[in-house]
C-alpha cells in the first residue's frame, strides 16, 4: 500500500546513520559540492511534522510542500513523524529518510538551505519513536510541534515528549473533530496555537480597523446580540471569530456572558464566506460578509444614525505564512 512516508521525496537511509549521511547530502565524491557552507546551513529551529495516521499521501505532500515554503523564509530541521495504517504488525521497525534544498535569499550570495528527516514507524514502535527524534534534532534550538490532522486529542495526548518540550504546539482544528481539542488536558496551553486563527489575521485586521473608528462605548452600548455564519466549509472559521468577537467586544465593555450564535449561512448565500452580524435595541447595526472565493468584503454599519459602508478586498494568509504566525506572533 501505498504509504504517506512513500509520498514524501527523499534518500532512504538506515536510521542509526541519519546524520551521518546528512552531512554526507551536501558533498559529492568527498569533494564540497557548489552547495552552501556551514552559514548557509546555519537553522534557526527544529520543527516538527507530524501526520496522524488517517493522513492521505495527497494530504501529507501538501503540507510537506508547506513545510518547505517556511523553510525558504526561517531556515530550520524539520522532522517528518509518518505513521503506517498496518494495525496488525507488531514489527517495532522505523525507516528513515533524508532530505536537502537550498534556496537564495534576499541578497546576492545569500544562500540558505534546510534538512528534512522523515521518520516513518508502524503503532508497536511508537514507544522508540521520541528517542529517536531527540537524535535527529539540533541542539539548543527551539521546537515547534505542528500535529496535522489527529483524529481525536486522545491520540494526539500520547506524545507528551513533544506537547510537553515544544515551544509552540500547532493545530489546524478545520479538520479535527468539533470541541475535541479541548478534551486534552495540556502540559502547557499557553503554547497552543490554531492555524485557523492565524489564516484569519488580515480578515480580523480588517474588521478591527474598520470598527476602531468607533468608541468602544458606542459598539456595545444596548448590544442584543452577535450572530455569525457560515458557508459549509468554513465552520471552523467561524468558530474563531465568534470567540474573537466575543473577546473584543467583552474588552469594549460588554457584559462578560455574551455568547454569540454560530450558524450556517443562507443557501443564497456565497458558496465560501462568512458573515458576522451585531444587532442593538437602539437601531444600531454592524454587519460583516467575508467572499473567499471572490476575495472581497462587504461591510457596512448604522451607529446613532449614520450610515457607513465598505468594499474590500480579502484574503486568507497563505499556509506558510500562517505557520510563521502562529510560531512566532
Amino acid at each position: 500500500m501505498f504509504s504517506i512516508f512513500d509520498a514524501l521525496p527523499g534518500l532512504e537511509t538506515p536510521v542509526g546513520a541519519i546524520s551521518k549521511n546528512l552531512a554526507r547530502m551536501w558533498t559529492t565524491d568527498e569533494r564540497p559540492a557548489l552547495l552552501p557552507g556551514e552559514d548557509s546551513k546555519a537553522t534557526q529551529v527544529n520543527f516538527v511534522l507530524h501526520f496522524g495516521i488517517h493522513t492521505t499521501p495527497e494530504d501529507a505532500l501538501a503540507q510537506f510542500q508547506t513545510a518547505t515554503r517556511f523553510s525558504q523564509r526561517y531556515p530550520c530541521r524539520v522532522v517528518v513523524l509518518c505513521p503506517t495504517r498496518d494495525e496488525s504488525t507488531q514489527a517495532t521497525e522505523l525507516r528513515a529518510k533524508i532530505y536537502g534544498e537550498c534556496h537564495p535569499g534576499k541578497t546576492r550570495g545569500d544562500l540558505r538551505c534546510c534538512e528534512f528527516v522523515m521518520l516513518s514507524y508502524p503503532t508497536a514502535a511508537r514507544v522508540f519513536l521520541e528517542n529517536q527524534v531527540s537524535t535527529c534534532l539540533s541542539t539548543d534550538l527551539p521546537l515547534y510541534y505542528w500535529a496535522h490532522n489527529f483524529s481525536s486529542s486522545a491520540k494526539l495526548g500520547a506524545y507528551q515528549y513533544l506537547l510537553g518540550r515544544a515551544k509552540r504546539v500547532l493545530l489546524d482544528r478545520s479538520c479535527v473533530p468539533e470541541d475535541d481539542c479541548g478534551e486534552l488536558t495540556w502540559p502547557h496551553p499557553e503554547a497552543v496555537r490554531d492555524l485557523v486563527s492565524a489564516r484569519l489575521l488580515p480578515v480580523r485586521q480588517t474588521i478591527g480597523q474598520f470598527l476602531s473608528a468607533y468608541a468602544p462605548s458606542a459598539l456595545v452600548e444596548n448590544l442584543a446580540g452577535v450572530t455569525v455564519r457560515h458557508s459549509p466549509s468554513r465552520r471552523a472559521e467561524a468558530g474563531v471569530l465568534a470567540k474573537w468577537t466575543r473577546d473584543r467586544l467583552v474588552a469594549c465593555g460588554a457584559d462578560a456572558g455574551l455568547a454569540p450564535l454560530v450558524e450556517p449561512l443562507a443557501a443564497a448565500a456565497p458558496a465560501d464566506a462568512v458573515e458576522i452580524e451585531f444587532s442593538y435595541g437602539n437601531g444600531n447595526h454592524f454587519r460583516f460578509l467575508g467572499d473567499f472565493e471572490r476575495g472581497c468584503a462587504h461591510i457596512a454599519t448604522t451607529m446613532r444614525g449614520a450610515k457607513t459602508e465598505l468594499a474590500t478586498a480579502i484574503a486568507l494568509l497563505s499556509p506558510e505564512a500562517a505557520l510563521a504566525e502562529a510560531m512566532f506572533f
